[in-house]
């Protein structure tokens, strides 16, 4: 019994990471598919490019909502179910919140073409380790006011995590999550390896902000 329930939480995990919210948003709202606009993406930064701030924002939050709850809820409530004991709780965060990140990168519900993961493993992250994410957000923002590249943003934040960790004030009680947060760096460079192309050709697109004249 506690096997399936384990087995079911981490499929659920995938088919939650592989609702493509970006697709669907633009389907049924705007009569588009957004992965045929703009960078031909179906995460949030293309939906803010193509359809605007709000169904962007709306992407976004829950984008990164299908990684927490993968990452956290799931797995607490197969603690709360008896299937796993509380003190292997945090392998199972990362297996359902790495899941979910699959799911976004090659949803099934989507012909597996999906987004690049970063609001998911925004998500995921902040269910495994909040106040290092909250220092990359802080470091997202900072690059991304100050170059208007959110895939310069993401990329910087996701290595940042990776090396904060090797900080005593950010250092995991578990080592291996340290390599964890390298494994998910690169799995951000890797994915964003045509915006790398366009920001070294000098062609990637900027962002443009609220206070910026028309």
């Amino acid at each position: 019994m506690h096997l399936l329930l384990i087995l079911g939480a981490l499929l659920a995990a995938y088919l939650l990471g592989s609702i493509p919210t970006a697709l669907w948003v633009g389907r049924r709202f705007y009569g588009l598919d957004v992965r045929e606009h703009g960078s031909g993406n179906a995460g949030a930064t293309n939906t803010f490019r193509v359809l605007g701030k709000k169904p962007g924002s709306f992407v976004l939050v829950v984008d990164a909502l299908k990684g927490f709850v993968a990452a956290y809820v799931l797995p607490v409530w197969l603690v709360s179910q008896g299937a796993i004991a509380p003190e292997h709780e945090v392998y199972y965060r990362l297996a359902c919140g790495v899941l979910a990140v699959v799911g976004h990168i090659y949803p099934v519900f989507a012909q597996f073409r999906g987004g690049k993961g970063v609001a998911t493993i925004l998500g995921m992250m902040l269910g495994v380790a909040p106040a290092t994410v909250g220092v990359c957000l802080l470091i997202f923002l900072a690059v991304l006011l100050t170059t208007r590249y959110v895939s310069l943003s993401s990329m910087t934040a996701g290595v940042s995590f990776a090396l904060l960790q090797l900080l005593p004030q950010f250092r995991p009680p578990q080592p291996f999550l340290i390599g964890v947060g390298f494994v998910l760096a690169a799995l951000l460079i890797y994915t964003h390896r045509a915006n790398i192309g366009r920001l070294r050709a000098g062609t990637e697109s900027r962002v443009p902000m609220p206070w910026d004249k028309k």
